[in-house]
């Protein structure tokens, strides 16, 4: 088991977290945002939370903090646009990323996800060959990006047609081409893609605990994941080959991932845990889990 944390990333900062929220810098604005994990106390005072952060996004004290409910929302402390953008780069490859604040309380990035950018950047890099990458449950596209800009071929497939349109301004703005985008349920799109003997190099999957395809298809993680990954490992290249998968449901350990891993893909050596964020108060923010391999 491994503990893994972006260690590089400029435009991003855990500041400090507690009490349930977490205090972020992205780019040019200080965000509070709720964070069921952070359970322990802040270590910097409220005041001082309040006098960095642009905005805090507010949620209904009667729902669950899992949940967003109909008083849920942005307050805004100080003067902001409407959206911005933040830029990645990694031994040269790089790419920018649009942010926004959304009715659910996400701006359009997972940072702690930066890691698994390197992995995928340094795997694709040190191949130095065609490589074909398929990224499931895509979101706004860091993943598909960063192989993209390594020099991958890239499938981006998300169910969310917004969250594809998002992905595509992503693409532009970082003067990126030729990324295959696809508004689909991930599971039906593996299948029709087994069937038709598709292989990929690279394949990275992010899946939610709960959502609905573009048909009104239901995924439940832990009813799902096995055959989502068993029909992966019908997918994935007999060489030169990569997965990366991760899980935020936190009902599920890592060792979950490297089992499913070690019955469908049997890899020489893999690596799992749990990402965090270090913040600046020198905190750690468990920040769900991850399991890759490249052989």
């Amino acid at each position: 088991m491994q503990l893994l944390s972006p260690l590089h990333w400029k435009d991003y900062e855990l500041i400090d977290s507690g009490d349930f929220e977490k205090l972020e810098k992205f780019g040019e604005y200080i965000l509070i945002r709720p964070e069921p994990q952070a359970i322990w106390k802040k270590k910097l005072k409220n005041e001082e939370w309040h006098s960095m952060a642009h905005a805090r996004f507010v949620r209904d004290s009667s729902k669950s903090r899992q949940r967003t409910g109909a008083n849920d929302g942005w307050k805004f402390s100080k003067k902001v646009k409407d959206f911005w953008w933040i830029n990645y780069d990694y031994n040269g490859k790089k790419f920018k990323l649009k942010l926004t604040f959304t009715s659910f309380g996400h701006i359009g990035v997972f940072p702690e996800q930066a890691n698994n950018w390197d992995f995928i950047t340094d795997t694709i890099t040190d191949w130095n060959k065609p490589t074909s990458v398929l990224n499931l449950f895509a979101y706004t596209g860091g993943a598909s990006l960063a192989a993209k800009a390594a020099g991958a071929d890239v499938t981006h497939v998300d169910a969310v047609k917004n969250m594809i349109n998002w992905g595509r301004e992503n693409e532009t703005e970082s003067k990126l081409s030729n990324i295959r985008w696809i508004v689909e349920d991930a599971l039906k799109f593996v299948k029709r893609e087994v069937k038709r003997g598709k292989k990929y190099n690279g394949i990275i999957l992010d899946p939610p605990a709960y959502g609905r395809g573009p048909d009104g298809e239901k995924w439940v993680l832990e009813e799902g994941l096995t055959e989502l990954m068993e029909q992966c490992s019908l997918l994935l290249a007999p060489q030169q080959r990569f997965l990366v998968l991760n899980l935020y449901s936190m009902g599920l350990s890592a060792v979950v991932s490297a089992n499913l891993a070690e019955q469908f893909f049997k890899p020489n050596k893999m690596e799992y845990g749990e990402f965090f964020l270090q913040s600046r108060t020198e905190q750690k923010l468990p920040l769900g889990t991850f399991l890759r391999f490249a052989d």
